[in-house]
């Protein structure tokens, strides 16, 4: 078969561009001619657009989105405590860079932690041995959440958006998806929040997740989490 006509690659980037941005993933065009280059030419759309949404929410937002309008992206100064309250129209699509359950100390989570690393768990009162994959603990770090390792909330998260400004998300109603075994990494579109001393106050209803996660930072995250929740403790003299 003939390859396709430059007219036809940039109808299909052009379609595809359409498509992904609808779903709060716009591409920057480096990114989706790179795609593009290394698929076959007889791939319908459908197929094209999947597979794209599939790379794009395993990617990193900072290298791989293209903000359409200054709304799409936190204002220069989220962080500013000085600001009582403002909104934050949206739709703006970041990632999770971390997350902690602030309504458990930190040492119980160290605690709950190292029970999983030595195989155990809890059901009611009883201390039961589990292995990997049993009651959702799913490798010795006990990230995914299983009967010992609640993670009820609130919780904080650190968000990315897609210029590489951060910023903090605190939960002021249980969002469903919002949890210590979210995958590190993981898309979620923030519309029509509230950014309240600096901190964007987290609902469900401005909170839509679109999946995703980033293998590097999550294995880094797993691998240095109770590290971190020690030097949180550390810092903040938190007693048992």
């Amino acid at each position: 078969m003939p390859p396709q006509s430059t007219a036809s690659n940039t109808s299909i980037a052009a379609q595809l561009q359409n498509q992904l941005s609808n779903r709060h993933l716009p591409p920057k065009s480096t990114w989706l001619n790179d795609f593009l280059a290394g698929q076959k030419p007889t791939i319908p759309i459908p197929s094209l657009e999947a597979t794209a949404t599939y790379r794009l929410l395993a990617s990193d937002i900072t290298k791989s989105l293209q903000p359409p309008s200054a709304t799409s992206v936190f204002p220069d100064d989220i962080l500013n405590a000085q600001l009582k309250e403002r909104p934050l129209a949206g739709p703006i699509t970041v990632q999770v860079l971390d997350v902690e359950d602030v309504g458990r100390s930190r040492w119980s989570q160290i605690e709950a932690l190292e029970a999983a690393e030595r195989g155990e768990t809890t059901k009611g009162r009883e201390i039961v041995r589990v292995v990997p994959g049993e009651d959702g603990i799913s490798d010795p770090t006990g990230v995914t959440q299983g009967a010992s390792i609640s993670s009820s909330g609130p919780h904080k998260v650190l968000m990315q958006d897609a210029n590489g400004r951060k910023g903090y998300g605190f939960e002021m109603s249980s969002v469903k998806e919002i949890s210590t075994g979210m995958s590190i990494g993981m898309k979620m579109v923030l519309r029509g929040a509230v950014v309240a001393r600096g901190v964007v106050l987290l609902t469900p209803g401005c909170v839509t997740m679109l999946g995703g996660k980033i293998e590097s930072l999550q294995k880094a995250w797993k691998e240095g989490r109770k590290a971190a929740l020690k030097a949180a403790i550390d810092s903040t003299g938190e007693t048992k």
